[in-house]
C-alpha cells in the first residue's frame, strides 16, 4: 500500500499562507541550490501529486511552461486534484476526483506505484490531517514568523521525528511521522 506524504512549507509560528493566502514568504528560499536539490529529489519520489482545487489553479498555469528544475517532475507526474467543480483540467496528466475524501484516498493507496505526494492547499491537507490519513509529514520550516495565517493543524496532533536537514537559507527540512 503506498503511503501518503504530506508536503507542505511552513512557518516557525506554524502557517502554511499568510492571512491572505499568499505564500511569497516560502519562496523566498527557494533560490539556495541545495534545497532545490532536496526539493526536486522529493517530487521525483512520488507516484502521484495530490491537490486541492486551488493549489491546482495556482499551479497548472505555470508548471506546463516553466523551466525551473521542479517542473519535469511537476508535468511528468500523474497528478489528482480534489474539487467538486473542475471537470476539464487544463494540466496535462491530470485527473479530478470529487467522490468521499476518504474512500478516494484508500483507492489512491491501494493503487500500485510510488507514494502520494499531497501539496495542498491548506484546507485539503487541514482535513486529511484531521481525519488521519496523512502517512508522512515533510514539513519546511521557513525562519519566517507570519503573527497569522492559514494553519495547517487545526488540534492537537503528537508526530515523531524521523529526519531534519538544515539549508543556509535557514530552511529546516523535518519528516515526521504520526505517532
Amino acid at each position: 500500500m503506498r503511503s501518503l506524504i504530506l508536503k507542505m512549507d511552513i512557518s516557525l509560528d506554524g502557517f502554511v499562507g499568510a492571512a491572505d493566502g499568499d505564500v511569497d514568504w516560502a519562496v523566498e528560499d527557494f533560490g539556495d541550490a541545495e534545497l532545490q536539490q532536496w526539493m526536486v529529489a522529493n517530487l521525483w519520489e512520488a507516484g502521484t501529486h495530490v491537490m486541492g482545487r486551488g493549489a491546482y489553479d495556482d499551479m497548472a498555469p505555470h508548471w506546463p511552461t516553466s523551466e525551473e528544475p521542479y517542473a519535469p517532475p511537476m508535468n511528468q507526474i500523474p497528478k489528482v486534484v480534489f474539487s467538486r467543480t473542475l471537470t476539464e483540467p487544463a494540466w496535462a496528466g491530470t485527473r479530478v476526483v470529487a467522490g468521499d475524501l476518504e474512500r478516494e484516498i484508500a483507492a489512491l493507496k491501494a493503487e500500485p506505484g510510488d507514494p502520494i505526494l499531497l501539496h495542498g492547499g491548506a484546507s485539503l491537507a487541514r482535513e486529511l490531517v484531521r481525519r488521519g490519513l496523512v502517512d508522512e509529514f515533510r514539513l519546511l520550516v521557513h525562519p519566517v514568523a507570519l503573527g497569522r495565517g492559514l494553519p495547517l493543524f487545526a488540534e492537537r496532533l503528537r508526530l515523531r521525528l524521523t529526519a531534519t536537514r538544515a539549508f543556509a537559507t535557514g530552511v529546516v527540512a523535518t519528516t515526521l511521522v504520526p505517532v
